[in-house]
């Protein structure tokens, strides 16, 4: 991980006035942890309740350990921060409290649609069964929705249950996510440690998922390469790529460019046949951009010997190719980013105008969980207010 360099202050300033801008306007969040993602003076209420010992006691010298923890340049430190969110999130009521504000957040970001994601197997310190968690959260986004529908918002949250990779309950959670899928489970992801955990280990789970009729996403091409997003498409049959971003190692870039007729450079692309696939068939990758600079997931993009800064990501190149790319936070509090911060940020760093700002809440509505009624109506929705 590589620490990105810090802004200019007018630099700044151009971002926060635009982040005001986009947060009056709908968005879709697709890749989003709820245990990244919870209000730290609730952290703080929650975690004195039962005498767990948190590195600050103030909420924003709390917000602002997490952010100096997500960019030291240590894994390490960056995952420490779950430890402390984990640990309060143990019943059924801290749950159905943490979800319900976790909509309320959403929507106060302008967020319309959104799929949070949780593995409901870390929650079961103090007793509560796999169903009961789910339930609990589940409540807890109902409260939210009904809390944003009374002040007259409009925000959809649905589920997806993460099994983590290297426990082994891929088939345990894939049931559960069959069993709650009418009660607000919209799909399956698998999350923690790429390396050494294909998805291939679980491929009895993908295959029930398939027969079931329920779609995946796949942590892959974040903290593994190429490999690893071959495995996901192939093994886990993803429908989408959580991060993805590292598909962008399978595009070669020519070295020499050209000028074209109306005086701009151009340069020759080939894409190999995983980064092809994924293209050609709409896999759509949920990129989270500052996560991707803290946990070091685009280090290889930057300039040899430099730190690494967003302008090195590889998301515009994707999205000129023609790939289904959307903006997510990954962990709010962690990385201490909101939606309509990231899409400020990737504004001034790739020069968007809120017309590509928009393409990419249709690339994300396009490849959510939902029906095609649902997806035609927000897509309605937020085309008409982007315009």
């Amino acid at each position: 991980m590589t620490e990105s360099p810090a802004a200019e202050p007018a630099v700044l300033d151009r971002i926060a006035r635009l982040e005001e801008t986009v947060r009056q306007l709908p968005k879709v969040s697709l890749h989003d942890h709820l245990d990244g993602s919870l209000r730290p003076s609730t952290l703080i209420s929650l975690a004195e309740s039962i005498g767990h010992e948190l590195p600050a006691q103030d909420p924003d010298a709390l917000a602002a350990w997490f952010v100096q923890a997500s960019t030291s340049g240590s894994l390490e430190r960056y995952l420490e921060g779950f430890a402390h969110t984990t640990a309060v999130m143990q019943t059924a009521e801290a749950l159905r409290r943490i979800a319900r504000e976790y909509v309320e957040d959403l929507a106060a970001d302008g967020v319309v649609y959104a799929e949070v994601r949780w593995a409901p197997e870390q929650h079961q310190a103090e007793g509560l069964s796999l169903e009961e968690a789910v339930d609990a959260v589940q409540a807890g986004l109902e409260d939210g929705m009904r809390t944003v529908a009374e002040k007259d918002g409009l925000i959809v949250v649905g589920q997806l249950l993460s099994a983590m990779r290297q426990s082994d309950r891929a088939e345990e959670i894939v049931e559960l996510a069959i069993s709650r899928r009418d009660a607000g489970v919209v799909g399956f992801d698998i999350a923690g440690p790429e390396a050494g955990f294909p998805p291939s280990r679980f491929e009895a789970a993908f295959t029930r998922l398939a027969e079931q009729m329920l779609p995946a996403t796949v942590h892959a091409g974040e903290a593994d390469g190429v490999e690893s997003v071959r495995q996901a498409l192939v093994a886990g049959r993803a429908q989408r790529l959580g991060h993805g971003v590292r598909v962008a190692e399978d595009i070669t870039v020519s070295a020499e460019s050209a000028e074209t007729e109306d005086g701009e450079e151009a340069v020759e692309v080939s894409l190999g046949e995983v980064a092809r696939w994924v293209r050609d068939r709409r896999i759509h990758v949920e990129i989270c951009p500052t996560s991707n600079l803290q946990t070091g997931a685009v280090d290889g993009f930057a300039p040899e010997g430099e730190a690494v800064a967003l302008e090195d990501h590889p998301f515009d190149m994707l999205y000129q190719l023609g790939f289904s790319v959307g903006v997510n936070t990954d962990n709010r509090l962690v990385s201490g980013v909101t939606l309509s911060g990231e899409l400020a940020r990737l504004a001034v760093a790739f020069d968007y105008e809120l017309g590509e700002l928009a393409d990419f809440q249709i690339n994300a509505i396009e490849a959510a969980f939902l029906g095609y009624e649902e997806r035609e109506a927000l897509s309605a929705l937020i085309l008409e207010a982007w315009q």
